[in-house]
């Protein structure tokens, strides 16, 4: 078993950051701006060989693309054109002849991003000043006033501080669909996974359940692959993520200059100025945006009551307005429907039976209240992430749960943590030099999936992160001159 801070000095403090995603990237990234630290004292957890791609970005399939327009994607909050400055100096969209959408904006495939973030990490990485460790941590835990974290391949990191900026849960598939489809070779239960859909074949009726962005790029993919069979997608309120306005708009609406402390208040405001700009020749894009723009102030602003509300009953038209498909996959989509090999509809699964291979679905619809029965030959589930089971989705969280240092926070959306970032138990207690980073923190901060907001998310992460190393620096030296204070004599 490797040890590095084995014969580390504890006048050094040591950070681990846990998921080498954007998240985590970004807050080593920063951090590195604001402290200049020493080879061994920044360790990044990551699996994967590369930093910088994690789950959204380390897809290969080339029918994903990035969602939000290249102009608006930046390691950088202060330089938002970084990435697309990045793309055209480096020519890196040569071959890519789609990249370019009709309204002039720049879709480049995904994992390009992924490319983009690690080749700005990277010579970090080679001049020693974050540490890589290429493993899955199978084991966290709080030992001497340190966190004490093991990887899977044995190796070994006691730090100071740690932060935890791992991805979101994998989509949890309805009940009648687990308990019926497990170990069915065209069930597939999460398309993340490299070449989930090979099992697929060309004519396939397929059943899609969930009609969000991952919905969208399963179709996507399903087409570019040679999928010619019928798609029927299913969500309960049968909402598919809408598509980016055609011309550049400014923001409109004010939100925060009195924030609604009701849910039902904010969607009345909201609706009331999207028939304002809608007056003014504009679409609903620019309030939505505004609302984005907004959201952190508005969050803060409610209740948790509130919050819940808004979880439970807005969220789905939030999502499907907010996180917008890339033109090139959108097009596919609605030349689908336009041919009548997709069929949307809101539904849910109420019961499956499995006949001679063919899956015999019994869909409940959501508006009529009447039932469907279709068989299919494949089920795709594209619901998003399993927020809920945050704390069953790797054991060392859960055990850093009932250890009482994590907890689900108050809205169900990720990692309970207070308005520094840091981590609270179950007691509402702060775990010390925890703190949380990306999606999971979301139920504090509001919006925190969209890659701007994650970014300025990791910037704040990081300067907690520096504060706390000042704060570390500053107890070291104090120390001795205390100690000294104690032995002398009067």
């Amino acid at each position: 078993m490797t040890t590095y801070s084995q014969d580390q000095s504890r006048d050094r403090p040591i950070i681990a950051i846990i998921g080498g995603g954007v998240s985590g990237t970004a807050v080593a990234f920063h951090l590195l701006q604001y402290q200049s630290l020493q080879p061994g004292q920044l360790f990044i957890f990551e699996p994967r060989a590369s930093l910088g791609k994690g789950l959204a970005y380390d897809t290969q399939d080339p029918a994903h693309r990035i969602n939000v327009p290249a102009a608006k994607m930046s390691l950088l909050p202060d330089d938002v054109e970084h990435f697309q400055r990045w793309l055209q100096e480096d020519d890196v969209l040569a071959g890519d002849q789609t990249a370019v959408a009709e309204n002039g904006g720049l879709f480049p495939r995904r994992a390009v991003f992924g490319d983009y973030i690690n080749t700005m990490v990277q010579p970090f990485v080679d001049s020693g000043a974050v540490t890589h460790i290429a493993e899955r941590v199978e084991d966290v835990r709080r030992l001497d006033g340190r966190w004490v974290i093991a990887g899977e391949a044995g190796r070994r990191l006691e730090a100071d501080i740690l932060v935890i900026a791992t991805s979101h849960p994998s989509p949890q598939p309805p009940q009648p669909l687990q308990n019926a489809l497990a170990g069915h070779p065209r069930f597939v239960a999460d398309p993340t996974r490299p070449d989930a859909l090979d099992a697929i074949r060309a004519d396939d009726n397929v059943l899609v359940v969930g009609n969000g962005l991952t919905s969208a790029d399963v179709i996507a993919s399903l087409a570019l692959r040679g999928h010619k069979g019928p798609i029927t997608a299913i969500s309960r309120h049968g909402l598919r993520s809408r598509g980016h306005a055609r011309l550049k708009q400014e923001l409109f609406g004010d939100f925060v200059s009195h924030p609604s402390r009701r849910a039902l208040d904010l969607l009345r405001r909201v609706r009331c100025a999207i028939r304002e700009a809608e007056g003014e020749g504009w679409t609903w894009h620019a309030v939505i945006d505004q609302v984005r723009m907004q959201g952190g102030d508005l969050w803060r602003a409610m209740p948790v009551d509130e919050r819940r509300r808004v979880v439970r009953h807005l969220r789905p038209f939030w999502d499907v307005h907010r996180f917008r498909v890339a033109p090139q996959v959108e097009a596919i989509s609605e030349e689908a429907i336009s041919a009548g090999r997709l069929e949307v509809l809101a539904a849910s699964v109420a019961s499956v039976e499995v006949k001679d291979g063919m899956i015999g679905c019994t869909l409940h619809l959501s508006r009529s209240g009447k039932s469907l029965d279709r068989k299919f030959d494949a089920v795709v589930v594209t619901t998003g992430p399993g927020h809920r089971g945050i704390l069953n989705s790797q054991s060392w969280i859960g055990a850093l749960a009932d250890a009482g240092y994590l907890a689900i926070d108050a809205t169900g959306l990720g990692l309970a943590c207070n308005t520094a970032s840091m981590a609270l138990g179950a007691d509402g207690k702060v775990a010390p030099s925890l703190f949380i980073s990306g999606p999971l923190a979301r139920g504090t901060f509001g919006e925190l999936m969209g890659l701007p907001e994650v970014v300025e998310h990791a910037v704040f992460v990081a300067e907690q992160v520096a504060s706390a190393l000042t704060d570390h620096a500053r107890r070291k030296h104090e120390r001795p001159k205390l100690d000294s204070d104690m032995g002398a004599k009067p």
